[in-house]
């Protein structure tokens, strides 16, 4: 019998599938084209491919966090059948909703006392987001309690990886991360910026590698420095990418291939609207658990 229902945000970047299948609750962010208002619904509302597209075409998307009453509404059912509640928030450093969660929570704990409600910082996005929540469910599954899953994630999120390159810079350049002239720079260079997820689970651009083929062969490497376990590991290993699919193929197939025993084969998830308003399409990103993120 499971010990807490645990539940998280859509920006972990899973299928609607997954979530599903694991009993896992979400609560969907926003985001907003032109005139029209929408949830963060995992592609139901509108298809990643058809997303990314309207970007393209010169799209200008901005997004909403989770506020306080939508937690609430969202925690409070599980509390009023008498069930403790584990919430994995998307990371403090690129969002609020830390905050707006951990307000939440501390008007359900004065109304429910007799229950217990804690929120993790995951400091990761997407599906490295989706990947501490992974493990965390299988720790639910497995019967651990509440007390003991938070208290796992809290000492061990820096260990989640994650690894970024994007092949097309223009949203990169709009939200600020790199500026006007680098962006032109890579664009005729044919730089593909290698970032990650650094402690404080901020996005930190990390090299500078010219070419596609170089960028992929890169993220492995850096990955071969940091996975747990080196060549032996045998945990899990997820890809999120924006619209490019053949490119997380290509990362992949290079991972399968040097650690033929994960467990089980390689997620490709779809970077969702709400982070993908702020990578643009082109992106991929590599998830695996390492040793410690201490910059």
């Amino acid at each position: 019998m499971r010990q807490f229902v645990l539940t998280c945000c859509s920006t972990a970047d899973m299928t609607k599938e997954y979530f599903e299948e694991r009993e896992i609750p979400y609560i969907c962010f926003h985001f907003h084209i032109g005139e029209k208002d929408y949830e963060d619904d995992l592609g139901q509302s509108v298809p990643f491919k058809e997303f990314y597209q309207m970007i393209r075409d010169g799209a200008q998307p901005t997004t909403s966090q989770v506020n306080v009453e939508e937690f609430m509404e969202a925690w409070e059912p599980f509390l009023k059948e008498g069930k403790d509640v584990l919430h994995v928030c998307l990371s403090s450093g690129i969002s609020g909703t830390y905050n707006s969660a951990c307000i939440a929570r501390n008007e359900l704990r004065e109304k429910y006392p007799e229950r217990r409600l804690e929120v993790l910082d995951s400091l990761q996005a997407s599906s490295g987001y989706g990947l501490l929540v992974d493990i965390l469910a299988d720790m639910r599954d497995a019967g651990k309690t509440l007390k003991e899953t938070y208290e796992w994630g809290c000492a061990n999120r820096r260990k989640v990886h994650a690894w970024f390159f994007s092949t097309d810079l223009t949203s990169f350049r709009r939200g600020g991360r790199i500026t006007g002239t680098e962006a032109m720079l890579g664009t005729i260079l044919g730089i593909c910026p290698l970032m990650n997820v650094d402690k404080d689970g901020r996005l930190v651009p990390r090299k500078k590698i010219r070419t596609k083929r170089k960028v992929i062969e890169e993220m492995v490497k850096t990955m071969e420095e940091h996975v747990q376990d080196g060549a032996a590991y045998s945990g899990k290993c997820f890809i999120s990418n924006s619209d490019c699919r053949e490119d997380a193929e290509m990362v992949r197939d290079k991972i399968e291939a040097k650690w033929p025993q994960l467990k089980g084969k390689i997620i490709i998830n779809s970077v969702g609207t709400v982070i993908g308003a702020h990578t643009g399409p082109g992106t991929v990103a590599l998830f695996f658990v390492g040793d410690e993120r201490i910059d």
